[in-house]
């Protein structure tokens, strides 16, 4: 009985061994060779021989980037836009800064945050017409900068800028289920 149990377990042993050792085998690139420090060419090439006899009869597929999905007329697919919640947490993030320390780079992000919000609520499987006052505001705010994101247009319509996300901040607030 002993010896029966003691052979299984070698047996076990020897073929867990040998499954690592497959496992552990890289196969060459084509452009630079298998061996490493402290390896012979033909330990490295019989390795790699044995390494592709064993991957032979694998099918062999590479994965699929979901940003890289090209299209029928052989474009690349943009990735999705932001969710409402992931952009309007980033948009929160700027409740507690100020222009104290940079503010071109405050107004810059502020108006930057602002504008994913507004393109992540016109994406919205809930459709446009679910945030009409946010959307209505982040436009005003757009027709009154015209164009121009530059510090010096920021600074000049600062108040609507912040004014503008303090309200939609307060508007999420009255509509939890929209980032949660």
């Amino acid at each position: 009985m002993t010896s029966t149990s003691s052979v299984r377990r070698a047996a076990l042993l020897t073929a867990a061994l040998a499954a690592l050792a497959v496992s552990c085998v890289t196969t060459a690139k084509p452009d630079r060779p298998a061996s490493g420090p402290g390896t012979s060419a033909s330990a490295s090439a019989s390795a790699t021989t044995g390494a592709l006899e064993a991957t032979a009869t694998a099918p062999t597929t590479a994965p699929v980037e979901p940003d890289s999905t090209p299209t029928t007329t052989g474009s690349v697919e943009t990735p999705p836009v932001e969710k409402v919640r992931d952009a309007f947490a980033t948009l929160q993030a700027t409740l507690n800064d100020s222009c104290a320390a940079d503010c071109a780079y405050f107004l810059n992000r502020v108006h930057k945050e602002l504008q994913e919000l507004d393109g992540a609520m016109k994406a919205d499987p809930k459709g446009p017409g679910h945030f009409p006052e946010p959307i209505q505001k982040i436009a005003e705010l757009n027709k009154t900068l015209a164009g121009d994101s530059s510090y010096e247009n920021l600074k000049k319509h600062e108040k609507l800028l912040i004014g503008t996300r303090d309200f939609i901040n307060t508007w999420m607030q009255g509509h939890p289920d929209d980032y949660r």
